[in-house]
């Protein structure tokens, strides 16, 4: 899926190309944990918008359940916008490659405690956040330090029950991304669709810095209500744990 314009190595190494034309927001994505499970390309294709595929790596792709903590979201070049800017976030997430070659990551769900937030996302980038009770732990832990998260949905969703995740971690040391680390990491755009046209927003940041983590319990019930039930019955095949970055985002294009 990828071509000589698009390894990994290069991905890893160099920062993204420019972003075209001006900065539409920007943001910081803080105490970011990465859990992947691998799948069947198959079971990922219904789920993506027109025009794009399941991008691979050795024939599979992953579904990831990322949780982290937005800091200082606003609009254009650096201009945080007070408490509405700050809040925490859990999304469902794949990853796709359009038909000019271009990777990207698909959005299932994303949830967050800012109902302002929601309603803007929904209206403006056809993204399918949804307003959720929301809670990040930092505690201390032999191994190192201990990350609990936990949310619950509160709008929109289906079904009687509020769909929930609850995920516990500890961060190691600092480590060196290996290929299926930049694989996931170092996508740099999103693909999705508003109004029934497809759209590529791309995004700028340094390279993850990344650290080794160990999952201590996941109770997760959010993969499932974004169409992949069963995923997280098992351990996930790829955990990872970073401090953050800071990003900026282009305006969409067509």
């Amino acid at each position: 899926m990828s071509g000589p314009e698009d390894r990994l190595e290069d991905r890893l190494e160099d920062r993204p190309p420019p972003l075209p034309g001006r900065v539409l927001m920007s943001q910081d994505w803080c105490d970011l944990a990465f859990l992947h499970w691998a799948v069947d390309p198959d079971r990922v294709r219904p789920l993506l918008p027109p025009g794009v595929e399941p991008d691979l790596l050795d024939g599979r792709t992953y579904v990831g359940l990322v949780p982290f903590t937005m800091v200082g979201a606003g609009p254009g070049r650096d201009h945080p916008v007070p408490w509405l800017g700050t809040f925490l976030e859990t999304n469902v997430r794949l990853y796709s490659r359009d038909r000019q070659g271009r990777p990207g990551v698909v959005f299932r769900s994303l949830d967050c405690d800012r109902l302002g937030v929601v309603l803007g996302a929904r209206a403006g980038f056809g993204t399918p956040y949804r307003w959720a009770r929301m809670r990040h732990d930092v505690l201390p832990h032999p191994e190192g330090v201990r990350h609990h998260w936990a949310s619950r949905v509160r709008w929109p969703h289906e079904g009687a029950a509020d769909p929930s995740t609850r995920i516990d971690l500890v961060v190691g040391g600092r480590r060196t991304p290996t290929e299926l680390d930049v694989f996931l990491t170092a996508r740099w755009a999103l693909h999705t669709t508003v109004a029934g046209r497809p759209l590529y927003i791309r995004n700028s940041h340094d390279p993850w810095p990344l650290h080794d983590a160990r999952l201590l319990d996941l109770d997760d019930g959010l993969v499932a209500t974004a169409g992949l039930p069963g995923v997280t019955d098992h351990a996930p095949d790829h955990v990872a744990f970073s401090p953050g970055v800071h990003t900026r985002f282009a305006f969409p294009r067509r």
